[in-house]
């Protein structure tokens, strides 16, 4: 039975049951726009924070796209999809859940200690925490912590072990929230100009100085899409995708300046300053400190 059978098996089984899938490409991350969807030219779905009118059958528009419609996922456009898939995902707040994704020991032992037991789920670096209810999602709300509700996407690794809690006040609090939106007439915050990342900050990186610019340019203007809000996250989003390119290089791979760059593209939408840098931190992780 072949990876894309399964993935496609298991999408139907979670629509089935009401839960909205959709297909993750290599690095656990949604499919791009297509050309009519690209830099949300088409408006955006209607079931998005800035309603449109886009009803593209493609899988466009990461999370907005997830569906429990069988004619969607099985759809000649989708099939693409599921053949380069790597995993499945869904919509947690489309099914009235939170996940709070914990993603390294320090941030399982974190929750143990301060939260209310439910259902978890293990993950390759730690474990997802399951609790019914809905509310804004947002990264990198401290080390390591993610929450995946509204407006995100979740990876499926199963049901997991446990009994589902009712979403709790603690979980709520640590999206208190610290992106700010863009003013009309002015910026939030502004950056100095920042050098851009040059190949010669890169001299142990195994990738074409092509390859590098232009995975970095795409996530710049994703970042800069984000004119309203949700910047912050896809900053992190962006430095984590980046950060994981370079996991078999020796180094250096000059990640620092690619995080600068992440930075004054969040900072030139309207998030303070501060908030951006330690998204990107977290985002570049540990990886930062041995490939820069």
């Amino acid at each position: 039975m072949t990876a894309t059978h399964n993935h496609l098996r298991t999408a139907l089984e979670l629509a089935a049951a009401g839960v909205p899938v959709l297909p993750l490409r290599q690095g656990k991350v949604p499919f791009g726009n297509c050309r009519g969807c690209a830099k949300n030219a088409c408006g955006g779905r209607p079931n998005m924070k800035s309603a449109g009118p886009c009803q593209c059958p493609a899988v466009c528009h990461a999370w907005a796209a997830a569906t429990t419609d069988t004619r969607v996922i099985t759809s000649p456009t989708w099939a693409t999809a599921w053949r380069q898939a790597e995993c499945v995902g869904y919509h947690p707040g489309g099914v009235g859940l939170t996940v709070v994704d914990l993603d390294n020991a320090a941030a399982v032992t974190w929750a143990r200690e301060t939260l209310p037991a439910t259902r978890t789920v293990p993950t390759t670096r730690g474990e997802h925490w399951i609790y019914r209810g809905v509310m804004r999602s947002s990264n990198a709300v401290r080390p390591g912590v993610d929450l995946k509700s509204r407006m995100s996407y979740a990876r499926w690794l199963g049901p997991g072990d446990g009994s589902m809690a009712v979403l709790p006040p603690a979980v709520r609090a640590l999206a208190v929230r610290e992106e700010t939106t863009r003013a009309r007439a002015r910026v939030v915050s502004s950056l100095p100009e920042t050098a851009a990342w040059k190949r010669t900050v890169a001299t142990g990186c195994r990738h074409t100085e092509r390859y590098v610019r232009t995975g970095l340019e795409r996530g710049l203007a994703m970042v800069r899409s984000h004119t309203e809000s949700g910047a912050g996250s896809q900053a992190f989003g962006v430095a984590r995708f980046l950060a994981v390119q370079h996991t078999q290089c020796p180094g250096p791979c000059g990640l620092d300046a690619i995080g600068e760059e992440i930075v004054a593209a969040a900072v030139s939408v309207g998030v303070p300053e501060p908030y951006a840098r330690r998204a990107v931190a977290n985002g570049l992780g540990t990886l930062s400190e041995r490939a820069a």
